[in-house]
């Protein structure tokens, strides 16, 4: 798809300023757009990034323009124009060419004759194939690698060697991404990017991993992750953590290596997680994780050390309050 400057600005409803001609031919982010790309910036967080960016074209509001004289698209809402936009460049599966396994011969690897298998997939020595899987385009799949059955593999999605992807596990699903409108409804964002999974990784059975917005969501060499968890958009795992069940990880957040999260873990997005962490079941991250450590907590998060001693006190208020003589119902 190429669109021009002047169809964009029709489309989202904006002015231009700049080459009403110009070629736009995909979306990228600040950081890794190119010439025949178009970017958006929301706020003046981005305005270092707007400055330094190599893309063609981008949306923008008023408040940001004196950071950028170049190619412009404005408009009021540059969330909801981006996500009218995204639809443009989405590559959507065609299910009419997909064939059964037992249709195509793949010599060094197992392909169960239930599974169905979309264009261009790559399918590495050794590897297996299980039965009702549905592998679409462009998919690529290292060596000794197993995916289970019912497994779902959407578009484009990369699976290193010696990975196990278990029953039920969804890779590249749409993320979830919305923008609000003037009425307050929902305009969903169409998801670009794909899911990079290296090698030696486990996927436990129904854990979803959702597609990148733009760039790519990566579960990096050796990363362990249970059954029923959630990756969202964007999330980046590093290599050799360990991630138990249950637990929910939102959209662009970086984890580091060597990290253990346990059960039912709750972390918020846009978040940054250094190497050598742990943090304990049921917690809630809201915050950076700068230093290694264990953590444990709702809200606020804290070092599990500090942990321990709050939890003491929440223990012994009863005996606190006597011992002062305060009468906890007294208190409002």
């Amino acid at each position: 798809m190429t669109l021009t400057l002047k169809e964009i600005a029709e489309l989202v409803g904006g002015s231009i300023e700049g080459d009403f001609s110009k070629s736009i031919q995909g979306i990228g982010t600040l950081d890794s757009a190119n010439s025949s790309q178009i970017s958006y910036a929301v706020n003046e967080k981005y305005k270092d990034s707007l400055k330094n960016s190599n893309a063609g074209a981008f949306i923008i509001n008023k408040s940001l323009k004196h950071f950028c004289q170049r190619n412009i698209v404005l408009v009021e809402n540059v969330y909801l124009a981006y996500s009218i936009l995204s639809h443009k460049f989405k590559v959507t599966q065609n299910i009419e060419h997909f064939q059964y396994g037992h249709k195509l011969s793949y010599p060094d690897s197992k392909v169960s004759a239930s599974s169905l298998i979309g264009k261009n997939v790559k399918i590495g020595k050794g590897s297996i194939i299980g039965v009702n899987c549905v592998i679409e385009d462009n998919v690529s799949i290292g060596s000794n690698s197993k995916i289970e059955p019912n497994v779902s593999i959407q578009r484009g999605c990369q699976i290193g060697s010696n990975c196990v992807i278990s029953p039920g596990a969804v890779i590249g699903s749409e993320g979830f991404g919305n923008a609000r409108d003037t009425d307050k409804k929902w305009s969903p964002i169409a998801h670009l990017g794909n899911v990079l999974i290296g090698d030696n990784v486990f996927v436990g059975a129904n854990t979803t991993i959702d597609r990148g917005t733009i760039s790519h969501t990566e579960i990096h060499d050796g990363v362990k992750i249970d059954n029923l968890i959630h990756i969202a958009h964007n999330v980046i795992i590093g290599k050799d953590t360990a991630i138990a069940a249950k637990t929910g990880i939102a959209g662009t957040t970086i984890i580091g290596k060597r990290c253990m999260i346990g059960g039912a873990v709750g972390i918020v997005g846009h978040l940054k997680i250094t190497d050598d962490v742990v943090i304990n079941a049921t917690s809630t991250v809201n915050r950076d994780i700068t230093k290694p450590g264990v953590y444990t907590g709702f809200v606020p998060l804290m070092l599990h050390s500090e942990w321990k001693k709050v939890g003491i006190w929440l223990t012994k208020l009863d005996k606190i309050a006597t011992f002062m003589k305060i009468k906890l119902k007294n208190i409002r």
